[in-house]
Formats: C-alpha cells, structure tokens, sequence
C-alpha cells in the first residue's frame, strides 16, 4: 500500500536546500530529545509509541463497547473540547458519506458534538432535537470539571435519564477519563458507567489514537484497526533511526523553522477535498497548541480550497508575505463523475465534457500552486493516496512526530500549554466561583 509522501521542491526557489538539510544536526537531537525522554514535556510523551502498543484486548473492548452503543442509540453525543473531540470529528466527517444526515435507512448512528462551547442556542436546539430519539453519551473529559462538557454533560444526562430512566441511561453513557481520580471518575464509578482512560501521559491534541478518539470513531462505523495500521506504519518511518533524509517528520519540521526564521510567521493548510476540513481544525489545534507560547511559534492557519480562493485567494496572492502554505493532494478520489455534454454550451464547459471532475479539480490544484509559487508563497506538499482509514492514521502520526520534532527545534515546550488557562481564571471570577474571591475583587475593580 502506497504511505503519504512530502515534497519540499516548490519551497527551495525561497529556500536552498542546503539550509533545510543544514538544520539535520538539530533536527536529529530534538528526535533523539523525544525518544530518550530528557526534554520539556517528557511526562506527555505517551503518543510516541502508542500505535505500536496498542493492544488486541484494547481493540475488542472499544469495538464491542461500540457496538453496544450502535446497538442502543440513533444518535450518539460525543462530549469533549479540544483534542477530546476534534481528532473524531476529523475522522469522521473524513470517512463518512458528506450526505449520510439525508439518508432514512443508515447503519450508523447520527454522530452529534456538545461540550465544545458555551452556547445557549446551540444546547437548546441539540436538547430538542434529541426529543423522541434514541440518544447514548459519551462524555471525554479527564477531569470532570473543564465548564464546556462538564456543562454539556449536566444538562444531556438530566435528559437521558428522564427520558429513558436511570437504570437505563447507565448503559448509554460511557466515560472517557482519568485512571483514578477527578470528578467523572468518581460520578462513573458512583453510576457504574462503562469506563476508559485517557492516559496520563498523553496531552487531549495528541489523543485522537487512544479511546477519546478510538471508541467514537467505532460507533460511527470506521474500521479503527486499519486508523492503527496506518499510525503504526508511520511511526515506524520516522523513527529515529530513520535518515533525516529520508525521514518526512524530520524533513517538514526542518522545513518550516527555516521558513519561519526567515519570515514566514504564518502557515496555511490548505486541501483540495472538502472533507479534509476538520483535518485542518484538528491540525491548527495541535500546532498552535503545541508551539504557540514563549512569544514564538507559526501561526496555523487553513482554506479549503477551491472554495476559499473565492474570500481569501486574493490575500494569499498578493497580501504580506508572511506566509507559506501545506497543501495536503489528494491522489484518488473514492468516486468517479464525468462532466456531460450539453448542446447548447451556455456555460461554455463543453471543453471539460468527458472529463472527470477530480481532473478539474487536479488542475484547479496545479494552476493554484504555481500562481502562489509566482505569487512569493513557499508550498509544502503532503500527498495521500486515498481518504481512508489507513492514510488518516499515517497523517495523524506524521503531523504529531513532526510537531513535537518541530517543538523542540524552536525551543519551547511542545506538550503544555498555560495560556489556556488565562480565560478560565477571569471567567471564574467572573462567575463568583468558590475559591476565586480575591480574583472576583481584582476584577470588579478592574472593570
């Protein structure tokens, strides 16, 4: 089976060569920093090695578990913030039918999201429309407390267990949490809800290969051995022991500090397949999460395209050249559907008639590249042989090597992050929490 692959060619006209693989010294010490252990963030290196160690017992729990959900429910509410559900949305949206919420015979259950904002509207109208249907829980948080799930949770559980009744709600709730302590470990163990464990080593961005992404994504119906195949074999060719040169974590980590060092603040992700688009919220967490603290780090950002080069094209041709762009290519599409031909020609398209549309879109593609190429802005390119289970696990892996390698590189911490902090201090005062009355006066007199 053919990997993901990464070519560097359309940044060299910025950038020589030799000042990437000049970076091959540092780049290989900040891979050995991970697999020895000795750097910042050592305690959440968990994700290092997880494809590999994941084990068939741990397989057939979350498969069976799934399938007791997809037995039970029509919809299930996935509860989590961050990594604890942008990793299963990815996949998801990624591998189901873009249409499936149309169709009136599905297989799956309807795969819903709360706990990842505090919007009264938005849990209103998920609360009504679960009236009358079939709905289970799972609810991902490794303490309990975080206010945008444990929230979500208060008000989605009160609601199952009117609805269908205690006894019966235990069996569709499972929680997805600490090993020992916090307050859903304990409401679980309280309850008896179906458990399992975010590893303590392992941060919500770099979760997505452990239950918080694994047992969601089973109950939508995606085959999660092949998601670990794929992570398994990536993590297998950017091992340390891999040539820098022939290692593509290595390769895109060293690329895009050089970049930076030399101006470029901002990278873009972009893709030519709409249902990549969650592949790049998911990425623009782990990114911007990871190397976005000290004063340092590039900013993520991302278009889908064709669609954006119709709002924000022009500012990528010809806005500040800050930036430089990582196209994820799309090699074969799921499905084939060729342009008709039309007598009258009004839209003058009969030029494309019996062409595929992924042949259009291949040349929206390669005509988008050079222009922004000429346009000043370096292009990074990943190409993935097919959207499948197999090949999103490869990226995943490969984007989270090449994170924690890009990290290190730039000298910071790529596994904690204490501005997300900042908002929570602010917002409990706010609210008069228990615990926050010197900071409730700090505030008032500020405001």
């Amino acid at each position: 089976m053919k990997n993901i692959s990464l070519n560097i060619d359309k940044v060299l006209g910025f950038i020589p060569k030799e000042r990437i693989y000049a970076q091959e010294t540092k780049a290989t010490r900040c891979i050995a920093t991970l697999h020895d252990g000795n750097g910042a963030g050592n305690d959440f290196l968990g994700w290092l090695h997880l494809p590999s160690s994941v084990t068939e017992a741990e397989l057939t729990d979350i498969e069976n578990t799934a399938n007791t959900l997809r037995s039970k429910c029509e919809v299930v509410v996935v509860i989590g913030i961050g990594g604890s559900y942008l990793g299963t949305k990815a996949v998801v949206e990624a591998l189901n039918n873009s249409f499936d919420w149309l169709t009136t015979d599905r297989k799956n259950p309807v795969m819903v999201y709360a706990g990842n904002n505090i919007g009264e509207d938005y849990l209103y109208e998920l609360s009504e429309i679960l009236k009358g249907k079939q709905f289970g829980i799972i609810n991902i948080s490794k303490s309990g407390t975080t206010t945008e799930p444990a929230l979500a949770f208060r008000i989605l559980k009160k609601q199952l267990e009117e609805a269908v009744g205690k006894e019966e709600a235990k069996c569709r709730i499972v929680a997805v949490t600490d090993a020992h302590k916090g307050a859903l470990r304990t409401l679980a163990t309280q309850e008896g809800y179906k458990t399992f464990v975010i590893p303590d080593n392992v941060g919500g961005r770099f979760s997505v290969l452990t239950p918080v992404g694994l047992l969601p994504i089973a109950v939508a119906g995606i085959n999660i051995r092949e998601l670990i195949a794929g992570a398994v074999s990536m993590e297998k060719a950017t091992d340390k022991d891999v040539p820098f040169g022939e290692n593509m974590a290595a390769i895109y980590a060293a690329t895009r500090n050089e970049l930076y060092k030399n101006g470029k603040k901002i990278e873009i992700l972009a893709n030519f397949h709409p249902k990549l688009h969650y592949i790049a919220e998911w990425w623009k967490q782990l990114y911007g999460e990871s190397e976005g603290k000290d004063g340092k780090g590039i900013f993520p950002a991302s278009v889908d395209l064709t669609t954006d080069l119709h709002s924000m094209g022009q500012w990528i041709q010809d806005g500040e050249r800050t930036i430089f762009e990582t196209v994820i290519s799309v090699e074969t599409p799921d499905h084939e559907l060729r342009v008709p031909s039309d007598k009258e020609n009004l839209d003058g398209l009969n030029f494309m008639a019996g062409k595929r549309v992924d042949e259009v879109n291949k040349m929206a593609e390669l005509g988008t590249q050079l222009a922004h190429v000429d346009g000043g802005v370096p292009n990074i390119k990943i190409t993935m042989p097919k959207v499948d289970a197999f090949h999103i696990g490869q990226l995943f892996y490969f984007f989270e090597k090449a994170c924690g390698i890009s990290g290190y590189m730039l000298e910071v911490n790529p596994f904690n992050q204490p501005g997300v902090e900042a908002y929570k201090k602010n917002m409990f005062a706010l609210l008069n929490k228990p615990g926050y009355e010197k900071e409730s006066e700090a505030i008032k007199a500020r405001l």
